[in-house]
């Protein structure tokens, strides 16, 4: 088959590898009839090089068509249309049982300390094969896969696999109430439909940060806020002038590691990337490479006895948090990896319909063979041709 491979920092190619077999009877196989690049894939893209060996597969948003089934997978069947979360959890563990799938304890990568592996993401989280490839072994299938109805495009279905059930999770731990005043950092995937959930849940409110003019426009032809980083002097002090001197209620921090930090910090990722891996894992988990720009825009910006919900992804040990001054706050935070079938059965039900609440249909700005995925991840990486969402067709 035909799968996008890493091969160094800054370089992805599309390679034949050997197709996927059932390895164990709670596998199945699935051919990808769509697969999303993430913005967290830009971090293994540009950075986390020392977690990744030339070859392997990546990818984590990808849903298709059953080609095969272990015997003990009776929930799907070949010819099912199924989604496939990006965290890989077994449904009857201690975690799994309380919801917190991307906790599960049978998949945990404990020999790196780290929780439920995940689809094509790193040493760190198993190093499974991903799914921007023709096909895909689904371990845990008897529990992971999501059915979903034949009607409606790929994208309808696709963003459960990810960027749905993380945005619905960043607006429920921001403790959303009806009228409230809601704060999103960065418009990119997570933060466009996080921005949307939360408006679809009651705020009254919901304004983003970004500097992106075509994110910025998508943001705003979907009835959010919106303000230019670039073109505000001090963000905390807008939101304040916007909501009677408090801060918004909640803020949802979607951007993660790609903020927008101080040279010293950006140049301090790129150099840990470029370090041989022993020495650049010490440094990425060590020193704290991660940029915080975002960060500090969400504590500035939430008012007093607020909530914060982080749900960018941090690659390192970010600096110190401003601890004196979220207690003097109040502050609530909530954090973590999505856990997605928690979500699911709140979501499936707003997407199978003829109308689109969520705006799922106005996301996606790009498709392309797979053939091109290295082109897909140039140009999401440079935000070029007005490139906020990449999806490949293989």
């Amino acid at each position: 088959m035909r799968a996008l491979t890493w091969q160094g920092t800054g370089k992805v190619t599309v390679e034949t590898v050997p197709d996927p077999v059932i390895q164990e009877p709670t596998d199945a196989i699935v051919r990808m009839t769509s697969t999303a690049i993430c913005g967290s894939d830009l971090h293994l893209y540009d950075v986390l090089g020392m977690y990744l060996d030339a070859g392997d597969i990546l990818g984590h948003e990808p849903m298709g068509i059953v080609e095969a089934v272990g015997s003990e997978v009776t929930h799907i069947k070949p010819g099912d249309r199924v989604v496939i979360p990006f965290n890989i959890s077994c449904g009857h563990c201690f975690y799994c049982r309380k919801g917190f799938f991307a906790q599960c304890e049978t998949t945990q990568v404990k020999d790196q300390g780290k929780g439920a592996s995940l689809f094509g993401y790193t040493k760190l989280y198993g190093q499974v094969p991903g799914g921007q490839a023709e096909l895909l072994r689904v371990p845990q299938a008897h529990f992971g896969p999501i059915k979903v109805p034949d009607h409606h495009p790929d994208e309808r279905y696709l963003f459960l696999s990810d960027v749905l059930t993380t945005s619905w999770q960043a607006a429920q731990w921001a403790d959303i109430e009806p009228g409230s005043t809601v704060l999103v950092t960065g418009l990119g995937p997570i933060g466009q439909m996080s921005a949307r959930i939360a408006r679809h849940l009651g705020a009254g409110r919901v304004i983003a940060v970004d500097n992106v003019p075509e994110r910025n426009a998508m943001a705003e032809r979907n009835g959010i806020e919106v303000l230019d980083f670039d073109k505000v002097d001090n963000i905390g002090d807008a939101v304040r002038d916007m909501t009677h001197g408090r801060g918004a209620d909640s803020v949802i921090e979607a951007v993660g590691m790609e903020a927008h930090g101080t040279p010293f910090q950006s140049a301090a990722m790129k150099a840990a990337g470029l370090l041989p891996d022993g020495l650049a894992r010490k440094a990425t988990e060590t020193f704290g490479v991660d940029r915080m720009g975002a960060l500090r825009t969400a504590f500035d910006s939430v008012r007093r006895a607020g909530t914060i919900s982080i749900i960018g992804v941090y690659g390192g040990e970010a600096d110190p948090f401003p601890m004196m001054d979220l207690f003097d706050k109040g502050v609530t935070l909530r954090m973590g990896q999505a856990h997605v079938k928690q979500w699911v059965d709140d979501i499936l039900p707003l997407l199978t319909g003829d109308d689109d609440p969520l705006g799922v249909d106005d996301l996606t700005t790009h498709r392309l063979p797979l053939e091109e995925a290295p082109h897909g991840y140039d140009i999401f990486k440079k935000k070029e041709d007005g490139c906020i969402k990449v999806v490949l067709k293989p």
